[in-house]
């Protein structure tokens, strides 16, 4: 039996209907690191309604995706944890095979939807999920946390860590406010609570 979404908040804004405004977001959407292809679907399809945040917020989108210091691995495991975190289905939709893709493990990537802390995943991404749990459960980390984070990372990247859960907790409540879901023909990673 499929799984009842709510709907959309916002109308999907057609791109033949689209005033100036957004159509330059799309066109800087199409011209940045994510490609002619990109329609505008999840947070883009909800920036269309905004155009000018839309705009500054992809740029930062694309920084932390594309030019970073943390390794594709580490950045898509931290999207991961703040999409869990926020119970973002679109944002897990996405960014689930991405992950996979780059190096986090099937079972990890399957503890992480659980809600379960993922044991035996490598040292780096323990590091860092405890970081990212500290951060989210306290809006703090300890010396302690900080540093094996940091040992890890160095400081650089430990940075880009902490843009990359603040830009990804932006989106996650931009989805979760907007009732953006993943497309109607696939399964729901969370239940709605």
């Amino acid at each position: 039996m499929p799984q009842k979404r709510p709907a959309p908040r916002l109308a999907l804004i057609d791109e033949a209907h689209m005033n100036d405004a957004q159509r330059a977001l799309l066109a800087s959407l199409r011209a940045g690191p994510r490609g002619q292809s990109i329609t505008p679907r999840g947070p883009f399809a909800v920036w269309m309604h905004a155009p000018e945040l839309g705009e500054l917020a992809q740029k930062l989108g694309a920084h932390c995706r594309y030019n970073k210091a943390l390794p594709p691995r580490l950045s898509e495991f931290a999207i991961l944890c703040t999409a869990r975190q926020w119970r973002a289905q679109y944002e897990w939709f996405a960014h689930a095979p991405i992950a996979e893709k780059a190096g986090v493990k099937p079972k990890t990537i399957a503890d992480l939807q659980a809600g379960r802390e993922p044991k035996s995943a490598p040292k780096d991404e323990r590091a860092i999920y405890a970081f990212v749990q500290e951060l989210y459960r306290t809006r703090r980390v300890s010396d302690r946390t900080y540093k094996r984070v940091q040992s890890l990372l160095g400081d650089g990247a430990t940075v880009e860590l902490v843009g990359i859960l603040g830009y990804y907790t932006l989106i996650a409540m931009t989805l979760n406010v907007f009732r953006m879901m993943p497309p109607a023909d696939t399964r729901l990673a969370f239940a709605d609570k």
